[in-house]
């Protein structure tokens, strides 16, 4: 079949432009990609067949720049630009300029952007439809004292969302009155600093709700198709964390209700290309016809289309470059079926115990389950860097119904190992296996409900510690003389730090190669250890079960670091080296400390003030998301070493406190 373009630029970075990427080749259609300064040596930049800087880090400075990314389209003979999500994909006013300078847009009309693009118009615009939309504001009077009373009159809980988000940036859930000034405050900040637009609108929140959403396709011939439906409500701060398809418990009656209204939606503004219809569900019981209603369009191709592919056998990507082609739909209604069941897990580079803040830092080791398709952008040596999201890579898996597929996402996510910056991976696991999810019995408050169960972890095993001691030492089981002495077994002193605890425990060498770690709880003993390259294998226990474990090594100032996969957990260690300085050992109690790179944007902390612990002290952003600086004890304000709009470092101390009684 002939290309639809001979060569496409396209204007993102990461995962998304590699996955554009491998289409496109598949199709024979040439690719450029464009890459700020800190994505040199990136992925994309690798696959693509040519590739163009575009400018300094910051987004603002590159991949928000939508004049040079035209121009290194004229400028490499690009026919077409696809703009992937987020970034410019929702942006009108760059699809206007892309079509002035006689090139294609992979993607809907700026007509239709326009007529979505916000949430307050896009409801007005639904409900002449006759799609149904969830009670609430969305007018032009921004004056706090009116929202106040308007979220009064709706009614507590109430939802205040930046007309202009997505993402879940933007958004704040409000339970009581008193609280409404400063979450409208802070909706109000990211809408501003996201989406240059402060605007928001404020809708009932629905008790136990669900989100499922609707894949559409249209074409320039009024065609459009839906591709079923995905459920999103497994969400964190209004951010998807796994997404499935189809929707578990969903009824041949309330689909039919749902992906009508969805098409409905998309013929109502003539839109080409892929969408998504999204719908507020009351899953308070069983799914009901008039138990959902509109909530947004997400104008673009979405992070989760891959559970939509793995059902349908339907190549999203090249449906758009067809259409964008001036092709019309391949397929229609009747020709598209579900088969099987789909899950998709977000794996980012966070922590989830120090409030999922990103965890920037070099990948010193990445590697994947065979048992899913890996969607990622990065690799083995890459840097997880401040500027852009700490996506790490989306773990897709399918089966034969919904246990299948679930069953393989959980082998997927233990088999997954990211040694060198710290992953939710454990906290996707554990929250996969919740008893809730698993029997379909959730809706999108389960992670804020059980958040303390997700994200505690599981205890450290002596098994992730005698495989860091040995691999750490150098210790070659294979080796005959390994334990052997003239008076007794040969052993190791070992101090194994993990975050800021220690482990002390010796490491004893026996003459027929068994290795003990004792000092904790119970001693270990692992005997008939075989090593091949990072994996090692052995027995224990008085039923001999086998163990197994793979260990990545990385040197530090500090130590020998080893990273330690096995029962599906990653354990990272630091073999301490006693000569190292213990300066990170330090208590940093008399300090606020930041705690990622980013801007401070709100402040409240003088010298002098007297502070309670967890008082709030100021706010710093970081990948458009705040996270709120507390005092971590009582005290008085000694110093204060920043200022509301300076730039920070993750780990610079930003407030000093002594004792109040200090004179």
């Amino acid at each position: 079949m002939t290309p639809p373009f001979a060569k496409i630029l396209i204007a993102n970075r990461g995962e998304i432009a590699c996955r554009v990427i491998k289409t496109a080749r598949r199709m024979g259609v040439q690719t450029v990609a464009v890459f700020s300064d800190a994505d040199r040596h990136a992925l994309h930049v690798e696959l693509a067949d040519e590739a163009v800087h575009i400018g300094a880090s910051p987004v603002g400075e590159s991949y928000l720049v939508g004049d040079r990314i035209i121009a290194a389209a004229l400028d490499t003979g690009a026919e077409a630009i696809h703009p992937g999500y987020g970034f410019l994909s929702e942006n009108p006013d760059f699809v206007d300029a892309v079509e002035a300078a006689g090139l294609a847009f992979i993607g809907p009309s700026a007509r239709a952007i326009r007529a979505m693009g916000l949430k307050d118009a896009a409801k007005d615009l639904m409900e002449e439809a006759g799609v149904p939309v969830v009670p609430g504001y969305q007018g032009a009077n921004q004056d706090p004292d009116f929202l106040a009373n308007e979220a009064a009159q709706i009614g507590y809980p109430v939802l205040i969302k930046a007309r202009a988000g997505g993402g879940g940036k933007g958004m704040r859930k409000v339970d009581r009155p008193e609280d409404f000034r400063d979450g409208l405050a802070a909706a109000v900040r990211e809408g501003q600093s996201a989406f240059g637009d402060p605007h928001v609108l404020i809708e009932k929140f629905i008790t136990s709700p669900r989100h499922i959403e609707v894949q559409v396709f249209g074409d320039n011939y009024g065609n459009a198709v839906h591709l079923f439906e995905r459920d999103c409500s497994l969400q964190r701060r209004h951010q998807k964390v796994i997404e499935e398809a189809p929707a578990p418990d969903m009824t041949e009656e309330v689909r039919a209700a749902m992906t009508d209204a969805a098409v409905m939606a998309a013929k109502a503004i003539d839109y080409a290309g892929a969408g998504t219809i999204e719908f507020i569900v009351d899953g308070s019981g069983p799914l009901r016809t008039d138990g959902f209603w509109f909530m947004e369009m997400n104008t673009r191709l979405q992070v989760e289309h891959p559970v939509t592919e793995a059902i349908t056998g339907v190549d999203l990507v090249e449906w758009q470059l067809r259409v964008a082609a001036g092709e019309p739909l391949p397929v229609a209604q009747s020709d598209l079926s579900i088969n099987g069941h789909a899950f998709e897990a977000r794996l980012y580079a966070e922590d989830p115990v120090n409030g999922f803040l990103p965890a920037t830092g070099t990948l010193d080791h990445l590697s994947f389950s065979d048992a899913a398709r890996n969607d990622t952008g990065v690799r083995t040596g890459d840097n997880i860097s401040p500027f852009y999201d700490p996506m790490i890579a989306k773990v897709i898996t399918h089966g034969e119904d919904r246990s299948e597929a679930l069953g393989r996402l959980v082998h997927a996510l233990r088999g997954t190992h990211v040694a060198g910056t710290t992953t939710n991976a454990e906290f996707l696991t554990t929250l996969a296996l919740h008893e809730g999810f698993q029997t379909c019995q959730f809706d999108t408050g389960l992670i804020e409900r059980d958040l303390d169960a997700l994200t505690t972890p599981a205890p450290t095993s002596e098994i992730h510690l005698a495989f860091a001691a040995i691999a750490g030492l150098g210790i070659d089981p294979q080796n005959p003389r390994l334990g052997w002495r003239l008076w007794g077994d040969a052993s190791h002193h070992v101090l194994l730090r993990q975050g800021p605890e220690l482990h002390e425990r010796r490491l004893i060498l026996h003459a027929d190669g068994a290795i003990t770690l004792a000092g904790g709880e119970e001693a270990l003993t692992l005997r008939n250890l075989t090593l091949e390259g990072a994996h090692v294998r052995a027995r224990t226990g008085p039923t001999n079960a086998q163990v197994e474990a793979w260990i990545i090594l990385t040197p530090t100032p500090d130590g020998l670091s080893a990273s330690v996969r096995t029962s599906g957990t990653v354990r990272d260690l630091l073999l301490f080296d006693p000569r190292a300085g213990r300066a990170a050992d330090l208590d940093q109690g008399h300090a606020v400390v930041a705690p990622m790179t980013g801007t401070i944007v709100a402040l409240d902390a003088a010298v002098g003030d007297t502070v309670a612990a967890g008082e709030k002290l100021g706010v710093i952003e970081a990948m458009k998301m705040e996270t709120a600086l507390t005092a971590p004890r009582a005290g008085r304000i000694a110093s204060v070493l920043c200022a509301a709009g300076s730039q920070v470092e993750g780990g610079a101390i930003l407030v000093t406190l002594e004792d109040e009684e200090t004179t």
